[in-house]
């Protein structure tokens, strides 16, 4: 069963939220420095130190997802659990990206901003695909 569709949308949401964070930059600053989600560690700001947490624990829980195929209904309601970090993720990053330009000097916002909203098309696509799974068992059990 873990060749199904949906083992796919979650294995590129995890790629997405757990790789391309080292490759995108969220933003560029006002000296020209790119700033990437493995540069949060390292400042004095708590709000940044979490988002990365989160970005990384948002990959786990779609990678743990992924094997979970024999439990659709834990798997189904894992993918809610991501969706709704990569939504708590998302307004971190539009707080940072448009209120904080006095202690954050953010003048070019990057792609990197893009990655909560690529992760949360995808796990919703997955969600959608292990719904209709869980129909078609149902609709088989019915029939016995």
């Amino acid at each position: 069963m873990i060749q199904r569709i949906q083992t796919i949308y979650l294995l590129l949401a995890t790629l997405i939220s757990g790789g391309l964070i080292f490759l995108l930059n969220l933003w560029i600053d006002g000296n020209g420095v790119k700033f990437f989600v493995i540069d949060s560690f390292e400042t004095s700001i708590i709000l940044l130190k979490v988002m990365a947490v989160l970005f990384l624990g948002s990959s786990v829980l779609t990678f743990v997802t992924i094997f979970q195929f024999k439990k659709r209904q834990l798997q189904f309601v894992l993918g809610r659990i991501t969706i709704l970090i990569n939504f708590i993720l998302l307004g971190i990053l539009v707080y940072f990206a448009q209120n904080l330009s006095g202690e954050i000097n953010v003048s070019e916002k990057g792609i990197g901003l893009l990655i909560p909203i690529l992760t949360i098309v995808l796990v919703v696509l997955a969600n959608k695909a292990i719904k209709k799974d869980e129909e078609l068992v149902k609709s088989v059990d019915r029939l016995r």
